[in-house]
């Protein structure tokens, strides 16, 4: 399927903006909502409340409770009703209100989303975003930090994409909204608040690519969602001393988009992937072997990951120690160089 554009014209803003991550998906929602009546919000708390994040505020009372849905805590339920609904034409924007919470619709989201286009033979197109804040970095109690997408990109048939900042969070959103397939749309919720300037008359980077963030000749990080920030203060730390790192924003994360990856690869010999979720079977583990399959000739070390550890989210005194931080990633990268 191509990958979906963005009428620029049809934006609510005209005039370059600062933006935080929050208002940049309430204004992709706006937008959305605006152009095509068939678009749905629905979710725990997304209506009078505007969300625990606020990324939904005000839009039920622009739009009305018929296309902006209070529902009970039952996300089984959530997703159910949004098929249904996308079977009859609406495009529906769920919210899971924490990325813990969105097991209890793992069922509906593997068994029936993931599926019903292909057991259709393309007949029915599910258009649904489920939105998930994720990650952990907020000082949050259990169930409100973690790193779930793995889960969701090996599903065949799912879409998975993460945004690390304002300016894709407008876009992004938008474009997953106009995508036919079934997208996970992964926000990095201690980002919500960090700002950056819009131009909605700009032209939207693709969806579904990666994204060469900083240029560089000693290694190259690929990373995505949260880490994206951490990555780029490393790189700016390690400049400091001389190492000169290349960033890669992923973005997409079912499909991977690794072209810039490889070719990156080729060019510095070293990769460090950097992610919130453990390395066990990971998307960090399947750039590491992509990488080895097509690069292998190129690299001057194995590939390195840097994550999570392998265990339950610890509780949130102890998050500090568990996510990782500017200091390790360098110290991946130094051990890269020493190899």
């Amino acid at each position: 399927m191509a990958t979906p554009t963005i009428d620029r014209q049809s934006s609510t803003e005209s005039t370059t903006q600062t933006i935080s991550l929050v208002k940049g998906l309430n204004l992709a929602l706006r937008t959305c909502m605006e152009r095509d009546p068939k678009v749905l919000v629905m979710g725990e708390d997304v209506g009078k409340l505007g969300g625990v994040f606020r990324v939904t505020d005000g839009l039920q009372k622009d739009f009305g409770e018929q296309r902006v849905l209070d529902t009970p805590l039952a996300e089984a339920g959530i997703i159910g009703t949004a098929i249904g609904l996308a079977v009859r034409g609406y495009r529906p924007v769920c919210e899971i209100q924490f990325d813990g919470f969105i097991f209890p619709g793992f069922d509906q989201i593997v068994s029936q989303l993931a599926k019903l286009h292909y057991r259709t033979q393309g007949r029915v197109k599910l258009p649904i975003v489920v939105r998930v804040p994720f990650g952990g970095g907020i000082g949050a109690v259990e169930h409100h930090s973690e790193s779930p997408e793995s889960y969701f990109a090996h599903t065949a048939g799912l879409r998975v994409v993460a945004c690390s900042n304002p300016v894709d969070g407008y876009w992004m959103l938008q474009q997953a909204i106009e995508c036919d397939d079934p997208v996970l749309f992964f926000e990095p919720k201690r980002r919500y608040h960090e700002k950056a300037q819009l131009d909605p008359t700009a032209k939207p980077y693709p969806l579904f690519k990666s994204r060469v963030l900083r240029n560089g000749t000693t290694a190259t990080v690929a990373t995505y969602g949260p880490m994206v920030r951490t990555c780029m203060d490393a790189a700016i730390a390690g400049a400091e001393d001389g190492v000169d790192l290349e960033l890669i924003d992923l973005r997409t994360l079912s499909p991977l988009d690794l072209g810039p990856v490889y070719e990156s690869v080729r060019r510095t010999g070293r990769l460090i992937v950097v992610s919130e979720a453990p390395s066990e079977s990971s998307i960090a583990s399947e750039i590491a072997a992509r990488v080895q399959q097509e690069c292998f000739y190129s690299l001057e070390a194995p590939v390195l990951r840097v994550t999570g550890f392998d265990t339950p989210y610890p509780p949130a005194k102890l998050e500090e120690g568990y996510l990782p931080d500017l200091d390790r990633v360098l110290d991946a990268v130094d051990r890269s160089l020493a190899w």
